[in-house]
């Protein structure tokens, strides 16, 4: 396995390429992104443990994702049990799949701990554990400070995870060594990561504008209400489906993996 060096511009290409195979099999691949949001929460409704056994399994469950992207892009309508890929590549890679989940639930949990030291916890339990939002609460300069850390921490955890589903799954590489990697692809293509990330945001603030303009030309706000969540949803879909391209680009299979693979 090599890491590859892309330009800047590819984080356009990424985007491209997650909607066109998102739209290759719209029914398949959002039904595969809701199925993955309603297991979540169904994992995060069981008492106590929950919300801690739903971050442990959400890098398997991204896999999952990334896994019906690749069969769609081989012309394959990706059936429900691609959700649990991770899980069905042999008990050693099924074990490191969970040992990468325990160390991303670890490292959420941590990072709201110490986001937690800036106000108390607040922002820490609204997040893990829902509450009413308040407009006061949300002013507090302390609220504020705990929300920040906690978003740039859980950018760099991201990165640090980006990859390492993938790598586990496809590559064989052990929990530790692929979180390595992951970072040092996240790291080397920071500038198409930058360029893939602003795009999918613009995106989402351009389908707001729109739906907020088409429905004050219709002159009702409700509308916009009923629409503005399923075109969230849609575009959340397409990003899911469009990490997959990030990961194929940023590695590719040496001579010596393949003849093993061929073996």
């Amino acid at each position: 396995m090599k890491l590859n060096i892309v330009p800047a511009r590819t984080g356009l290409t990424w985007v491209r390429l997650g909607i066109q195979t998102f739209w290759r099999q719209p029914l398949a691949m959002s039904g595969l992104f809701f199925m993955f949001m309603a297991m979540l929460s169904v994992v995060m409704a069981v008492p106590l443990i929950g919300v801690v056994l739903a971050l442990v399994l959400l890098p398997a469950a991204t896999l999952g994702l990334m896994a019906g992207t690749e069969q769609a892009i081989q012309g394959k309508f990706p059936m429900p049990s691609v959700l649990i890929s991770g899980f069905r590549n042999g008990a050693p890679r099924m074990r490191a799949m969970l040992i990468l989940g325990a160390l991303y639930a670890t490292g959420f949990l941590g990072l709201m701990g110490l986001s937690a030291l800036m106000d108390g916890g607040q922002f820490a339990s609204l997040y893990l554990i829902g509450g009413e939002v308040t407009q006061e609460l949300v002013m507090q300069n302390s609220f504020q400070a705990a929300m920040w850390l906690a978003m740039a921490l859980h950018t760099l955890l991201s990165l640090l995870f980006w990859h390492a589903p993938a790598l586990v799954h496809w590559h064989g590489l052990p929990p530790v060594k692929s979180l390595f990697f992951s970072l040092m692809a996240s790291y080397k293509n920071f500038g198409a990561f930058a360029v893939f990330a602003a795009a999918w945001a613009g995106l989402l603030m351009l389908a707001i504008i729109v739906v907020s303009l088409i429905t004050s030309l219709v002159g009702s706000p409700a509308l916009a209400v009923m629409l503005i969540l399923p075109v969230t949803l849609v575009i959340m879909a397409m990003f899911f489906t469009s990490i997959y391209f990030t990961f194929r680009d940023s590695f590719t299979v040496d001579d010596e993996e393949q003849a093993s693979a061929a073996d």
